[in-house]
């Protein structure tokens, strides 16, 4: 089944409306990240929570990690970024560099890129053998329901953006002197593969979207909007599962507005 064929990308949420669903996201998450580390309402120790971005070069998952850890004390989240992995790494299993960072229970962790870089670049580049590669499928799905059985909340995202809105973002990070190092010789020949990587990207979201860690794509032409969903894809994430387990829920008062900046 094509998924990235069917998102509408031309949707777009005007600022206002943004920025009052932005804030009222973000309290109502930072609600529920204390409730997950015992500080607020039952007092007890929640499941762990574990945020994972995968997109296009430029499709927004920085700009959508830093609305997203916001309103968090920062001692009580942890960002990690993954890039090609190290010598050292690449002499074990491609998912034990992983393990490190994620979050225990009362913990909350973000991932910028992940262990789908396996099924992604790694296939499309070839640095994983086709045996490799394809037997990934498998070892990612049974990895994620692993951590989901040991009680870990897992909210997937893949932020999409089309080739026109792509090539915009390219342009202004090439003009802006403060952003530019955001722009590699490597994203240009990426941007020159896209046919090969919608193809790994569609066999990714098809062959590991499970009711366990289930994918969420995102339109992210308009970066408003697609903050504004990520934000709340992650509350419903968390509330579904604290409800389930029966955690008092109870909204505290509300504070002031979070800055968007």
């Amino acid at each position: 089944m094509k998924r990235l064929s069917k998102v509408d990308l031309s949707q777009k949420l005007g600022k206002k409306e943004a920025a009052e669903r932005l804030d009222a996201a973000l309290d109502r998450l930072l609600h529920l990240r204390l409730v997950l580390g015992g500080q607020i309402g039952d007092k007890r120790i929640g499941p762990p929570l574990c945020a994972v971005f995968e997109g296009w070069d430029a499709s927004g998952k920085g700009g959508a990690i830093k609305r997203l850890v916001r309103p968090l004390d920062p001692r009580h989240v942890r960002v990690a970024q993954f890039a090609a992995p190290t010598y050292d790494e690449k002499r074990h299993h491609f998912l034990w560099r992983f393990w490190p960072v994620l979050p225990g229970w009362g913990g909350m962790a973000v991932l910028d890129r992940s262990w789908y870089g396996r099924v992604l670049v790694e296939r499309v580049e070839g640095f994983a053998t086709e045996e490799q590669w394809s037997r990934a499928y498998g070892e990612i799905v049974e990895f994620e329901r692993t951590l989901v059985a040991e009680g870990m909340i897992i909210v997937k995202f893949w932020m999409h953006v089309s080739e026109k809105e792509q090539l915009r973002r390219f342009q202004d990070r090439a003009g802006d002197p403060l952003r530019v190092w955001k722009l590699t010789d490597e994203d240009w020949r990426n941007r020159e593969k896209r046919p090969q990587y919608e193809a790994a990207v569609e066999d990714m979201l098809d062959r590991t979207d499970h009711p366990k860690a289930p994918w969420h794509v995102v339109a992210g032409d308009d970066k408003q909007l697609a903050r504004v969903v990520v934000v709340e894809t992650v509350c419903a994430a968390v509330e579904a599962e604290l409800l389930a387990r029966g955690y008092d829920l109870s909204s505290p008062v509300i504070r002031q507005p979070f800055s968007h900046g």
